[in-house]
C-alpha cells in the first residue's frame, strides 16, 4: 500500500503502521523534520530522492515531498474489537465510495469511537484513497473487517452492546437515551441500511430532516450520529 502526503505518512509512522520505506525528497534531508526523526527513530529505510521522481511514483499528484511503501492494512478481528472496553462502534453496511469511508474514519478518530466494522464483500475496502481521504486518522482507528455483517450484529448484542441503524423512519435521535454500550449502523451512499440488517437491529435512529431533498451524505450523517451519543456521554 502507497502512503502519500506529510501528514498521512507521518500518522501512518506514529500510529505504528509497518512502513517499509519512505521516499523524502532531497531537498528536505539537511532540514529538521519531524518524519525524518520518526523513521529513523522507528528503524524505517529512507531515501532521499528528487521530487520529479516522486511526481512520477505519485498516483494522487499530493504526496508533498512524503510517499510511504506501507503493508497492507492489518484488519483487527471481531473478538479482539470486542475487548475493547469503549462500547461504542460503527458499522457500515455497503458503503462503496472510498472518500465517503476515508471521512467516516476520520469522524469516529476525533469523536473516540471504539472501532468500525465493516462487511468483506460488496463494500470498499481500506486502500490508498481511503488512507489519503483519512488524513492519517487511520492510524488510530481499529477496523475489523466481517464476512457477516448480521453475525457480526449478534455477536455485538451477546457481548451487551445495542446496535441501531441510523436510517429514515425511526425515533428522533435528539429524543433518544443513548447513554449505554451502542453501535451504529450506517448504510450505502443509495440504498440506505438493508431490511435484512434493520430487522436484526434493536432499534432506528433517525434525523430531523426537513429540507426537499430529506437525504444526507453517508459520512455526513455518521458525523451527526457519532457526535450526538458523544455528546451524551459527556453528560453522564
Amino acid at each position: 500500500m502507497q502512503i502519500e502526503g506529510k501528514n498521512q505518512v507521518f500518522q501512518a509512522i506514529d500510529g505504528k503502521m509497518t512502513i517499509n520505506k519512505i521516499w523524502i525528497d532531497s531537498n528536505y534531508a539537511k532540514r529538521k523534520d519531524d518524519i525524518i526523526f520518526l523513521a529513523r527513530k522507528n528503524k524505517i529505510r529512507i531515501e532521499f530522492v528528487p521530487k520529479v521522481a516522486l511526481d512520477k511514483k505519485s498516483t494522487t499528484s499530493h504526496h508533498q515531498g512524503y510517499i510511504a511503501d506501507a503493508v497492507d492494512f492489518a484488519y483487527t478481528p471481531l473478538e479482539k474489537l470486542l475487548e475493547n472496553k469503549n462500547k461504542f462502534f460503527v458499522l457500515l453496511d455497503g458503503i462503496e465510495d472510498p472518500h465517503n469511508f476515508g471521512a467516516i474514519i476520520r469522524t469516529c478518530e476525533c469523536a473516540g469511537v471504539g472501532g468500525i466494522i465493516i462487511p468483506k464483500n460488496r463494500a470498499c475496502q481500506v486502500n490508498d484513497t481511503v488512507v489519503r481521504t483519512s488524513t492519517g486518522a487511520i492510524a488510530n482507528v481499529q477496523i475489523c473487517q466481517v464476512t457477516n455483517l448480521k453475525e457480526a450484529i449478534d455477536k455485538l448484542k451477546q457481548s451487551g452492546v445495542w446496535v441501531y441503524a441510523a436510517e429514515t423512519g425511526g425515533e428522533n435521535i435528539y429524543s433518544c437515551n443513548l447513554q449505554f454500550p451502542i453501535a451504529v449502523v450506517i448504510g450505502s451512499e443509495g440504498k440506505g441500511v438493508k431490511k435484512s440488517i434493520l430487522e436484526t437491529c434493536d432499534g432506528i435512529l433517525s434525523l430531523p430532516l426537513n429540507g426537499k431533498v430529506n437525504s444526507l451524505n453517508a459520512s455526513v450523517a455518521c458525523g451527526i450520529v457519532v457526535f450526538e451519543i458523544l455528546r451524551q456521554r459527556g453528560q453522564k
